[in-house]
């Protein structure tokens, strides 16, 4: 296992959930939720920038080893608007923060598995909203922390630096 703080992050439609390792690469926890598309003053959808630029100054200040995109396939495997979206988030996220690696990984079932956890917590679930997208990350960021204990290897899908594609639908 590598030493070194990861950042996770959940990418939602509406919602980012980061979470962030410990240096020794262990336990990840919630960090923040940010909006996915901020509004100008003028009222108009000013789409990723500040996440975007959020995670860059996280990294920076953190000295991050690698950043781990939750990748949002069905249960079949297959990817959706949903997925692209994710993609061409983390393909710009890559770009502003190379050369630190941004890795795709499996998020199947992470919104749903915290849900869970929060109802396992006690939390009412009118309360989920503002907390799920960070409880997803963690997933995400564990999940894909115990699979590199396991392996000895980073898991998931290197991202490549590339112009992302821009879609009807797609964070951006």
């Amino acid at each position: 296992m590598r030493p070194g703080v990861r950042i996770g992050v959940d990418v939602g439609a509406v919602r980012l959930g980061i979470a962030l390792s410990d240096p020794a690469g262990i336990l990840a926890t919630p960090h923040a939720t940010l909006p996915a598309r901020a509004e100008r003053l003028d009222g108009a959808a000013s789409g990723t920038g500040y996440a975007l630029a959020a995670l860059v100054d996280l990294a920076r200040e953190r000295e991050v080893l690698e950043v781990v995109v939750g990748l949002p396939r069905g249960l079949s495997g297959v990817e959706g608007a949903a997925a692209a979206a994710a993609r061409d988030f983390a393909c710009e996220l890559a770009q502003r923060i190379r050369p630190v690696p941004v890795r795709l990984v499996d998020e199947r079932l992470s919104t749903v598995e915290a849900h869970r956890a929060l109802r396992a917590s006690g939390r009412p679930g009118r309360r989920h909203r503002e907390v799920v997208d960070q409880v997803a990350a963690v997933t995400i960021l564990q999940t894909a922390l115990e699979l590199e204990r396991a392996l000895g290897s980073a898991p998931g899908e290197a991202v490549g630096v590339r112009k992302p594609r821009h879609r009807k639908g797609a964070l951006g």
